[in-house]
């Protein structure tokens, strides 16, 4: 989960309704302080790295920036993919690329295609550093786009993407997924529901940020019914649909609900 930040001057500041895992992310010290609106993406990714930045080393808040768990939810993520179809040659645009969770583990596996695109530079920077492969592309973007040829790829994945975007962002995003994938190409991407109890939590700690005045990217949940009617608008196909505690490889759970749908 990313989180924006109100300067302290002092470090964490504790918010009643919050765990102290979000009080990090959201509240800390020597991060942005004013009104952002939550459509404007990049300033808000970009002021939350930046005050991550002034709480500790530059790899440790790139690693930190998206979230808990770094090496080991790249291993998941890739799993899934692999799981999903990804195959050693084929072509794939990962959507929020971030600091390299997931190209990591994928640059010893996937020999063909990728571009990986993320809003905020020091991410996508740290993200192609690590990744070590110069046959592959990194690129910055301003807002919702995925800066590819129409027909190209044959995976698009968005893991932790849709749940901090409006829907009509999210929506917009599988538009370009559409666009971008070639006939029989898949989209995976991940999403919070109010059915997990875990997803829940999230959306509470998060009214409660809101009600502190911390600015934080969005926390948004999306319902199986909207994700099926998305679908249908767009001639996709659902591939399937799982919650985030099930065990679908052996390298665990994502923690995040999953979707895969297919172009036809």
């Amino acid at each position: 989960m990313r989180g924006n930040a109100v300067a302290n001057g002092t470090g964490p500041v504790r918010v009643p309704g919050l765990s102290a895992a979000t009080c990090l992310l959201t509240l800390g010290g020597g991060g942005y302080c004013g009104k952002v609106d939550p459509r404007d993406l990049k300033h808000t990714n970009i002021a939350f790295v930046e005050s991550l930045k002034d709480q500790m080393p530059h790899d440790q808040a790139m690693e930190h920036a998206i979230g808990s768990g770094f090496e080991a939810v790249g291993a998941i993520e890739l799993a899934l993919l692999r799981h999903y179809g990804l195959r050693p040659d084929d072509s794939l645009v990962d959507v929020g690329c971030g600091a390299g969770r997931l190209a990591k583990p994928l640059a010893s596996y996937l020999r063909g295609g990728y571009l990986g695109i993320d809003l905020v530079p020091d991410l996508v920077q740290h993200a192609q550093r690590i990744a070590g492969r110069p046959d592959w592309r990194f690129e910055i973007i301003d807002h919702v786009e995925i800066p590819e040829a129409t027909g190209r790829a044959d995976m698009v994945c968005l893991f932790s993407v849709l749940t901090h975007l409006l829907h009509e962002q999210s929506y917009w995003y599988l538009e370009e997924a559409r666009r971008v994938l070639k006939p029989g190409g898949r989209v995976v991407f991940s999403f919070l529901e109010f059915a997990n109890p875990a997803h829940v939590k999230i959306f509470l700690e998060t009214l409660a940020a809101e009600k502190a005045g911390a600015l934080i990217p969005m926390n948004v949940l999306i319902e199986r019914d909207v994700i099926r009617l998305w679908a249908q608008h767009l001639g996709l196909d659902m591939q399937d649909i799982r919650d985030g505690n099930d065990v679908i490889v052996p390298e665990g759970a994502l923690g995040q609900a999953l979707c895969v749908l297919r172009k036809a």
